[in-house]
């Protein structure tokens, strides 16, 4: 029996509903193209009619292949183009749509009749606004299709009321398809590399050295040293039996080595939240000068001019559950010494937290510290209570450990320091400059070095009858590091100081009027679309530099391997320097802000530059650590396999010539 009309109206139209719901599913899980791989450019021109009424043009460019669906369809499930205010003060009148190329649908979906434009499209938008305004800020979205895929574009555009200012509106491109990270055009790559795995674990072991070494300087503070013989007493004498003794000190050891790597944890929940946040967290210039000021304050009471302490309440109440049953106490009596050594383990541990969140924003690395320091401090407490006649070797507790302290203390205040210069970089200060920097250092190392040799102290010290001899060599040693740093004050090749490199502003960043602001005058700019300019104009690759103001390691790459004489040959005559700071906290124009939504559907507020090119570079290479290096040509495609920190130069360079013989093939 044949069905009625309205029933065969109704299925169709479900039918019809279904497909689309269908093939935009799949279209958003198999298309390339992201918000900003636009498939429609867009220009902008405004007259203004008064002080509050504006008409705005809009004229869109559409790529070959594809059309937009201008008008909505209720049946089809389509909204056409709407143009929506971003702004509560002014107010938009429906759109006047002016097509060119009109066709009629023919592509993936079963439309028919459907009123598309091909070519170009034309758009006026009549705005009447509450007050006199300096840009209007819209939302347009579209539907697209071709003969292979159904998509939506949504676009904020800001268009100045200022009619000189306006030109392309949408120059945010973010994804280019044609970098593909898969695919290279050849597959060289160095064997930094090939061996992520194991440079990642060589630099987590690094870290976790540099933690134990941490470690081993607070357990010589006076917070620490002289629990070591009282506690492993304790467990010894108080322990019914020998082999309670050791395990009782054991498990001491070992819940201190749990409770500080469990200080770590909660930076891997933040880091799954957003793979740049650590990245943030380390180069905001608000946490980088609070860091400053609480280095300052920690040298200051290394000093003796004051004790810091956590508050008596909260150690009293931790130590009162010491007793509280057999592994629960000594849990507590691990997180007692954690807490009442706060004042001599807080400025060290702030040191690691902070340079473990700059090393590539990883929250591993920041575990392996916390992991290497903790360890340290358990281990003699473990080891003293196996071998309790050893405790006889250790030195007595004397002014020694009141040297320790002054010592870090001088210490603290040159790392508070790099802090203050951190931020003062990615918001271009000026207040840091290299020389001023490392004047600085010169000042502390100066009066550590009379410190040493006890030609200065502070009141409560007495003047000594004879400086220790381990004293008077540390005292030599810094008087001539102190002298390393001098020529980093002046104008010449000299001021290149690579066992520092890194820690200092870079050199470009200097009181002397230089070329330009690029590394070693190198030919570079700082904005992607103006580096493809300028490799098409010169017919040379692209070396794309994702770096940052405050990355340790983009210094060291720049000041000891693009140095390197045939490397930087190679970069100054054959490549274009593209240097993308992602930590650039520099607002954008507003007419350049946007949201950017990914393909995952995710959305990203770009209101800095720094944000512009740590999500390009998450986007294009799955990848947001620094230094990042890739080679790309004049078409944009990827000449080989991108790679990261190599301090070989000689590996870099082999690197570089393959992204130039590659890009010499091409041609």
């Amino acid at each position: 029996m044949e069905q009625p009309f309205f029933i065969k109206n109704v299925t169709m139209r479900l039918q019809l509903k279904y497909t689309l719901l269908f093939i935009i599913f799949f279209s958003v899980i198999n298309t390339t193209f992201a918000q900003d791989s636009v498939q429609v450019k867009w220009t902008a021109a405004i007259q203004k009619k008064d002080a509050t009424n504006y008409t705005v043009k809009l004229v869109g460019t559409i790529q070959k292949g594809w059309h937009v669906y201008t008008k909505a369809n209720t049946e089809a499930s389509l909204e056409g183009i709407t143009i929506i205010s971003e702004d509560s003060t002014a107010n938009f009148m429906a759109p006047n749509i002016i097509t060119k190329g009109t066709i009629a649908a023919k592509d993936v979906l079963p439309f028919a009749n459907l009123y598309t434009v091909t070519d170009s499209v034309v758009i006026e938008q009549q705005v009447t606004a509450t007050k006199p305004l300096t840009a209007i800020a819209l939302k347009l979205s579209y539907e697209l299709g071709s003969n292979e895929a159904f998509i939506t574009e949504t676009q904020s555009l800001i268009v100045n009321t200022d009619a000189s200012k306006n030109n392309v509106v949408t120059s945010n491109r973010i994804l280019i398809p044609t970098i593909n990270i898969e695919q290279p055009v050849d597959t060289y790559a160095t064997a930094t590399a090939t061996a992520n795995k194991t440079e990642s674990q060589t630099g987590l072991f690094a870290l976790f050295l540099l933690g134990f070494a941490g470690g081993l300087v607070a357990l010589l503070t006076p917070c620490v040293f002289p629990m070591i013989p009282l506690t492993v007493s304790f467990f010894t004498k108080k322990s019914e039996t020998r082999q309670a003794g050791i395990r009782n000190a054991f498990l001491y050891g070992f819940f201190i080595f749990f409770i500080y790597v469990l200080l770590s944890v909660p930076f891997h929940f933040i880091d799954k939240l957003n793979p740049d946040i650590l990245n943030n967290i380390s180069t905001n210039v608000t946490l980088n000068v609070v860091f400053f000021v609480i280095f300052i304050v920690f040298a200051l009471s290394f000093f003796g001019l004051y004790e810091i302490t956590l508050p008596s309440s909260f150690t009293n109440k931790t130590d009162s559950k010491a007793g509280a049953g057999n592994i629960i106490g000594i849990f507590f009596m691990a997180l007692t010494l954690a807490l009442v050594s706060f004042s001599c383990t807080g400025p060290i541990l702030g040191s690691l937290l902070a340079g473990s969140l700059t090393a590539d924003g990883g929250a591993m690395q920041l575990t392996a510290g916390m992991g290497g320091f903790g360890l340290a401090l358990a281990l003699p407490f473990a080891l003293f209570a196996l071998f309790p006649g050893l405790l006889k070797s250790l030195p007595k507790s004397g002014g020694w450990l009141t040297t320790v302290k002054v010592v870090l203390g001088f210490l603290e205040l040159a790392l508070a320091f790099k802090f203050l210069s951190n931020a003062d970089l990615v918001k271009h200060w000026g207040l840091l400059k290299r020389e001023i920097f490392i004047g600085i250092w010169i000042v502390i190392g100066v009066l550590l070095s009379l410190y040493l040799f006890d030609i200065i102290r502070f009141k409560h010290e007495m003047k000594l009858k004879k400086v220790p001899v381990v004293r008077m060599l540390l005292g030599t040693l810094v008087a001539f590091f102190t002298m390393y740093l001098v020529p980093g004050l002046t104008n010449t090749a000299y001021a290149n100081l690579k066992l520092i490199s890194g820690f200092p502003p870079p050199l470009y960043y200097s009181v002397y009027a230089g070329k330009s602001d690029c590394v070693l005058n190198l030919n570079c700019t700082k904005d992607y679309e103006e580096g493809l300019r300028m490799a098409k104009e010169q017919n040379k690759p692209m070396l794309i530099d994702f770096t940052g103001y405050a990355c340790v390691n983009c210094r060291r790459m720049e000041e000891n391997v693009w140095s390197d004489r045939e490397v930087f040959e190679l970069l100054k005559q054959h490549f274009i320097i593209v240097s993308l700071y992602v930590d650039d906290k520099k607002q954008l124009p507003i007419e350049k802000r946007f949201t950017y939504t990914s393909k995952d559907g995710s959305k990203r507020k770009v209101t800095t530059v720094g944000d512009k090119w740590s999500l390009f570079e998450t986007e294009n290479f799955k990848n947001n650590a620094q230094p990042y290096y890739a080679i790309v040509d004049t078409n944009e495609k990827l000449l080989n396999v991108p790679t990261g920190y190599t301090p070989s130069a000689k590996e870099y360079l082999l690197w570089l010539q393959n992204g130039l013989t590659t890009f010499n093939k091409k041609q």
